[in-house]
């Protein structure tokens, strides 16, 4: 089975500042409610080590591997809960020209076979962090813009 959740949000900022702001994991436990914690190196291939917390759940750490770094573009990883096909997800956050700002979709498709069993706590919890998280990015990178 496969999920997939979306948001989005219009950002009053160049794609440059909010990639800036979204690729700079050591200020994440300042801003981000969805992401509480996060370490690694941006880099195609690289491994992050991310702590998660959905809204209503219990945190948890992932350590994705970055499939796609495509700096003011595209940020891309892969992650799984345990063996390959069990659990896996693909999130991703696309960075699009939008006026004089930028049109943020923060995405993620889960496959495998647990899916089903966590569908509804995905909409529940998972999405409303997206949510959050895209919400608390806007403010930050909005913030850095007027700051110059």
């Amino acid at each position: 089975m496969t999920k997939i959740l979306t948001t989005e949000v219009h950002i009053a900022a160049l794609r440059e500042r909010v990639w800036a702001e979204l690729t700079d994991l050591r200020a994440y436990p300042e801003w981000n409610p969805f992401i509480v914690r996060a370490e690694g190196d941006v880099v195609r291939n690289g491994r992050l080590s991310l702590r998660m917390q959905p809204v209503g759940g219990r945190a948890l750490t992932v350590r994705p591997r970055l499939l796609e770094v495509a700096p003011a573009r595209e940020l891309r990883w892969l992650g799984r809960l345990g063996l390959p096909g069990l659990m896996d997800a693909e999130h991703v956050f696309r960075l699009e020209p939008s006026g004089s700002g930028t049109r943020l979709v923060q995405e993620e498709t889960f496959r495998g076979v647990l899916v089903p069993l966590v569908a509804r706590t995905l909409d529940r919890g998972t999405l409303p962090a997206f949510e959050a998280m895209n919400q608390a990015l806007k403010e930050r990178a909005e913030r850095a813009r007027a700051r110059g």
